[in-house]
């Protein structure tokens, strides 16, 4: 069942979402070539108790950080080590807040210094998917239109949806109802069979793309997830709650 959210819980969804957007900000400010990541999640659990809130991921499914920190073609949950970023990574941080018991989610990729022209325009095709997807999460929309218009934009510039990971509802939990694919089908029938959005549902946006295969593997230690084909991936996250007036981002300064 999917969750309607009331107003009062909402507010605290906002103000957590904005913690949460504060932290990534500061976050990004850090990132330079020779840092670990494994250092990046350190400053993040820091500045996550600093604001009064709690790793949300930490301790998720056993997960051992509050970070999570994809580095090329890595897409997502990995886990933050002694690798150091390089000059012409791409580095995908995603990281949950639980700010007085709603939970909020939040990923952005940047690049490691300079970048080569593939790389940015990776970049700047997901993070306009994710705006995209946002504009069709309205009340009376269903869940497919949502993931039909990623899968639309992000083919059209030439790359991949990954198809085995998902958005998700947030709030109470780190994850919650419905499952929200990055890929959708127009056809009348097909959307009018996936949930009807309604306002005060809480959603995890996060399309992922990849410039080659959409298929994925494990990392090594279990954790993470890959491109099978060691392709280059971007991940892009907003946490947004449906209105009556449209989409809300809470995950933003």
């Amino acid at each position: 069942m999917i969750r309607i959210y009331k107003e009062n819980e909402i507010e605290i969804l906002r103000r957590g979402g904005k913690i949460l957007a504060k932290i990534v900000e500061e976050l990004k400010k850090r990132v330079k070539p020779g840092i670990t990541t494994k250092h990046l999640d350190e400053v993040a659990e820091d500045l996550i108790l600093k604001y009064g809130a709690e790793p949300s991921f930490k301790g998720f499914n056993k997960y051992p950080a509050a970070l999570c920190a994809s580095i090329n073609e890595e897409i997502v949950h990995a886990v933050p080590s002694d690798r150091r970023l390089k000059q012409g990574d791409i580095l995908s941080l995603d990281l949950g807040v639980r700010f007085e018991g709603y939970c909020t989610d939040m990923a952005v990729t940047i690049s490691i210094g300079k970048i080569d022209r593939e790389k940015k325009k990776l970049i700047k095709v997901t993070k306009k998917a994710l705006e995209l997807g946002i504009s069709q999460a309205k009340h009376g929309n269903h869940l497919e239109d949502i993931g039909y218009e990623i899968q639309k934009y992000a083919e059209k510039h030439g790359f991949n949806i990954v198809r085995e990971l998902a958005g998700h509802g947030v709030g109470k939990k780190v994850h919650e109802e419905p499952q929200i694919l990055n890929y959708g089908n127009p056809s009348t029938k097909l959307r009018a069979r996936s949930p009807k959005l309604k306002a005060g549902m809480v959603l995890a946006l996060e399309p992922m793309l990849t410039v080659g295969d959409w298929h994925i593997k494990q990392t090594k230690d279990g954790w993470g997830y890959k491109t099978a084909d060691n392709s280059l991936s971007c991940h892009f996250e907003h946490t947004i709650v449906i209105t009556k007036k449209g989409p809300e981002i809470l995950t933003k300064v």
